[in-house]
Parts: structure tokens; C-alpha cells; sequence
């Protein structure tokens, strides 16, 4: 009987993306919206000749469906939930609704800091967020719109 292993690189990485995705009992409308591409763009992936999809699409899918990334694009290794799900489910559900570059690298940052750092940080970037609309917080955290003075 053949390893799982040895099971995976004889799959085409199109039967690779539908067994994750189908093992996770999700239609490709779920794994398409999760990854943030329409469902025919997951239909032309698992379709015989289909077109793979691009590196960034495939981590999203592997972290979408908590398999790991290795055996989806390659099929070495196992097929099991990747090392991130089995650890922290919490943050890798988190992790699925940052799609920009910029925010997924500050949200590991953040998560990678201290409790004090990330009060610090979360401080600074809502006084830019704010600054960016026109308003600003007061010392006692409420918001003032533009043309007003917010007390505290």
C-alpha cells in the first residue's frame, strides 16, 4: 500500500487542491471566497489542465484548508494539518482575513511582540488612523471629529 507520501507526488497539484479542499468539506464557492479569487478561478485549478495557481494563492489555500504548504505544491511530505493549525487554530482563522503583504507582515510582527510593545503599538496606530480621517482622540479616548476639539 502506498505512504501518503508517495500518495501525494503521484497526484497532479490540481487532485491535490480538491482533496484538501474537499477533506475540509468546503464547495469551491467557500475555498474561493476564503482565498479571495471567484469560484472559477477554483474550478480552472483543480480542473485536469487546469492553471495552477501563483505562490501567494497556494499559501492562502493551505492556510485556508490547514494543510501543509509543502505537500500541497509539491507532494512531498505529509498531508496532514500543517504545524500552525495543530498549534494555534485561533490565530491561523485570524490569519485568513489578512490578504494585504503590508498588514500580514504587521500583524506577525505584532503578535511576535511583548504585551507592552503591542499596547504601544496599537496606541500609535490609532492615533494615525485617526490623524488619516481628520480626527483626533482626546486623553480620555473619546474621538473628535474635524473642527472640533476633543476634550480630555
Amino acid at each position: 500500500m502506498a505512504s501518503h507520501q508517495s500518495l501525494g507526488e503521484a497526484m497532479t497539484q490540481q487532485e491535490r487542491i480538491r482533496l484538501a479542499r474537499r477533506a475540509r468539506s468546503m464547495s469551491q464557492k467557500d475555498l474561493a471566497l476564503a482565498v479571495g479569487v471567484q469560484r472559477s478561478a477554483v474550478s480552472h485549478w483543480e480542473a485536469p489542465l487546469g492553471k495552477n495557481p501563483n505562490v501567494s494563492h497556494l499559501r492562502r489555500i493551505a492556510l485556508v484548508t490547514g494543510i501543509q504548504f509543502e505537500w500541497l505544491a509539491t507532494g512531498r511530505g505529509e498531508m496532514p494539518l500543517s504545524k500552525d493549525v495543530e498549534l494555534d487554530s485561533i490565530a491561523t482563522a485570524e490569519a485568513l482575513l489578512v490578504e494585504d503583504p503590508v498588514e500580514f507582515r504587521l500583524v506577525e510582527a505584532f503578535r511576535a511582540a511583548p504585551l507592552r510593545t503591542r499596547l504601544s503599538l496599537l496606541e500609535v496606530m490609532e492615533e494615525l488612523a485617526a490623524q488619516r480621517i481628520g480626527r483626533r482622540k482626546g486623553r480620555n479616548g473619546v474621538v473628535a471629529g474635524p473642527g472640533t476639539v476633543a476634550s480630555g
